[in-house]
């Protein structure tokens, strides 16, 4: 009797196969560099120009990148075959100065054509020539409880947002649905921010009751606004957030720039048990001119981090979020600001080993990211994955296996989170219910 295999079962063995092609190449990567780099100079110099005259004046220059390669189940032009996508999904530079001893600024930029959002994006001028303004801020930074920054910059949500992409403790952080000035497209009419940044003023301070530090973070943005009869802010409302977090053992905050955080310090900050809470509001700042909505969202997150003998570190990440936004009869409407309306839980374990290889330490961890639309049914996903720490921030080799119903993008997010925009379910997330698996090697570097 002759068997005749379909092309379905063909096309199986072929993607079995490549999967184990890829978790050898992964393996052999990771234990290549891991050994050639032993005989690679730790070498980090410092890029500050100093007054001579006047300490307090300076200027310091750096930069970072984050580039990637990624593989993808039924992600290839055909629709039936993994897909192959190599691609820079953060290329930064970074100035830094002071003009007085309270007052200095921050001016950074992006490349916004590089990979914007994994490759969701298509790029322009070439993909490599539109570089544009990320972080204009002047820094008013008084006493450690009264401080303000004035320009664009970080909203002062969640931990994951204010960890930015380069301090994550993994590649791609950004697993959750976006807020408001994560998925508009710029400033200004119909825009609500970018890069999770908004142009408004930021009042911070810490204070340290009983021992422990708390951090608060107020501010009052420009948030969404909408031209005259097209968009919902007619009124032209300002988005109010803000952010407190708890420090209940060690001060994270110290050395951190303002009220910006990390996902983790690699023990350098010993133990660290930290709870924050945050929120945003903007009158009419979802929806359409039809059918006008409020935005607000309520965050709560968790870090936890354990020094363990030998310099082993234990790091938790979890992250709860609700949205309130547009009823779903904007959906109709042509000039809707449309977002995710409902909730999400994500957390993530990682364990750093203290046995240097080479000149880094492997890092495994394992997260699952759960997402619930009020207007359909639930999506979750899985990832596994090993960080290769060679100077912590500043240069990282990651790999993971990602498997879900909710994985989308051909790559990491750039900066902001994977659901770029929203469906008529207003998710943004994967709608066939198929779960789909994906492969990543990133490589983080800064200076």
């Amino acid at each position: 009797m002759k068997v005749v295999q379909t092309r379905e079962a063909v096309t199986m063995k072929v993607d079995q196969k490549r999967r184990w092609k890829i978790l050898v190449v992964a393996g052999a990567t990771m234990a290549l560099v891991a050994g050639m780099v032993a005989t690679v100079p730790s070498a980090y110099a410092g890029g500050t120009i100093k007054n001579a005259e006047n300490p307090d004046q300076y200027i310091s220059l750096g930069m970072g990148i984050r580039t990637s390669f990624t593989t993808q189940e039924d992600a290839s032009a055909s629709g039936a075959q993994w897909n192959n996508n190599f691609a820079v999904d953060n290329a930064r530079i970074y100035i830094n100065g002071g003009i007085h001893k309270y007052v200095k600024f921050t001016f950074n930029t992006e490349c916004f054509n590089c990979s914007v959002n994994g490759g969701n994006q298509p790029p322009q001028f070439a993909g490599n020539s539109n570089i544009g303004l990320i972080d204009a801020i002047g820094k008013f930074e008084i006493t450690r409880p009264v401080n303000f920054w004035v320009g664009r910059t970080l909203v002062p949500t969640e931990r994951g947002e204010l960890n930015g992409p380069f301090y994550h403790q993994v590649y791609d952080g950004f697993r959750t649905p976006f807020n408001q000035s994560d998925i508009s497209g710029g400033f200004g009419t119909g825009g609500a921010g970018q890069f999770g940044r908004d142009q408004g003023l930021v009042f911070f301070g810490q204070v340290d009751p009983g021992g422990t530090h708390l951090l608060y973070a107020a501010m009052v943005s420009t948030g969404l606004q909408s031209s005259a009869g097209a968009g919902p802010n007619q009124r032209s409302t300002l988005k109010y957030s803000g952010r407190l977090q708890w420090n209940l053992l060690n001060d994270e905050m110290t050395g951190n720039p303002g009220y910006y955080t990390a996902g983790g310090y690699y023990g350098d900050k010993g133990d660290l048990l930290a709870l924050g809470v945050s929120g945003e509001y903007q009158n009419q700042g979802v929806g359409s001119f039809a059918n006008p909505h409020s935005y607000g969202t309520f965050i709560g997150d968790l870090l936890f981090e354990k020094v363990l003998p030998d310099k082993a570190v234990f790091t938790v990440n979890a992250e709860y979020k609700r949205y309130w936004t547009q009823s779903l009869e904007a959906y109709n409407d042509g000039d809707c600001f449309c977002m995710f309306n409902g909730t999400s839980v994500t957390g993530y374990a990682l364990y750093l080993f203290p046995q240097e290889i080479g000149i880094g330490r492997f890092q495994p961890y394992g997260r699952y990211t759960f997402i619930d639309s009020i207007y359909q049914s639930h999506h979750d996903e899985f990832e596994a994955g090993l960080n290769y720490v060679i100077s912590e921030f500043n240069a990282r080799i990651s790999a993971y296996w990602r498997t879900g119903d909710s994985v989308t993008n051909n790559g990491p997010a750039n900066g902001a989170g994977f659901n770029s925009s929203v469906n008529s379910a207003g998710t943004g997330l994967n709608e066939s219910g198929k779960h789909v698996d994906s492969f990543v090697i990133g490589l983080q570097m800064q200076y």
